[in-house]
């Protein structure tokens, strides 16, 4: 007889759920996670976006799905680029054509809509997986596929997603979709594989401008820690308590 874990695992969830048991009372410590836990605890990994030096070309799109295996034609990438039009008389415009991939040249929709000699500011806003203090992504998977490392990052474990969906609805940054191929849950993980050897992330590698930064908030030595305690910096949507890691340079109140 065939045994499939992942619906062996879908059937067991909904048994829990009908029999009323609390979900938080379950936790799964599986080997892969248990090492995790065990790293460092002096490295807190933390990105860094200048939205002043984004130029919206995408080349950070197409390294970050080339690296992590994203189909280049599909419309989901682990990490996009938003462009941000406001008006002279006050309408807000943004988009995200194919996430950026190919910048914002080929096939501008935008261009139809707003006229050059209308337009009172215009900007761009990288985004990704924040790799938040209190993830909701974590809190609400039920069978431990999610998990957070010492180090901040929030891992997904495909042999482990039962594809049930709430961490996709859970996040408030929209940052977690289905992978068209293995159909779990996806994102981005700053590049785990890569910045554990002390490389840097495929899309910050891939900006030519310097927009994207990663450090150790921990290390007041380092670049990305200086800035952000002694610089202007923001986050996206810290009403939610998640506390964010992904820190902005020139972020624009009208970018949600």
């Amino acid at each position: 007889m065939n045994f499939d874990r992942r619906e062996f695992l879908k059937a067991g969830f909904k048994t829990i759920l009908a029999t009323g048991f609390s979900l938080g009372a379950f936790e799964i410590l599986r080997p892969e996670v248990l090492a995790a836990l065990k790293k460092e605890e002096g490295i807190r990994w933390t990105f860094l976006v200048d939205t002043t030096k984004c130029i919206g070309c995408g080349m950070c799109v197409r390294a970050c799905k080339l690296e992590n295996e994203i189909p280049y034609e599909v419309n989901v990438s682990r990490t996009w680029v938003e462009r941000y039009v406001m008006t002279k008389d006050g309408r807000i415009y943004a988009d995200s054509p194919n996430a950026a991939r190919d910048g914002f040249i080929k096939n501008d929709p935008m261009g139809t809509m707003v006229k050059k000699e209308d337009i009172d500011k215009a900007f761009f806003v990288p985004k990704l997986c924040n790799q938040c203090e209190n993830p909701p992504c974590v809190q609400v998977c039920p069978v431990g596929a999610t998990y957070q490392t010492p180090d901040g990052i929030v891992l997904i474990d495909r042999k482990w997603c039962i594809g049930c969906g709430y961490c996709i609805m859970a996040c408030p940054y929209g940052v977690r979709f289905f992978h068209p191929v293995y159909k779990v849950a996806e994102k981005c993980n700053f590049c785990y594989h890569r910045i554990n050897k002390g490389m840097k992330p495929a899309c910050v590698d891939a900006c030519a401008f310097g927009a994207r930064m990663i450090g150790n908030i921990r290390d007041l030595g380092d670049p990305v820690a200086r800035i952000i305690k002694t610089e202007r910096t923001a986050v996206l949507k810290e009403e939610y308590g998640t506390k964010p890691h992904v820190f902005y340079i020139g972020l624009d109140s009208i970018v949600r």
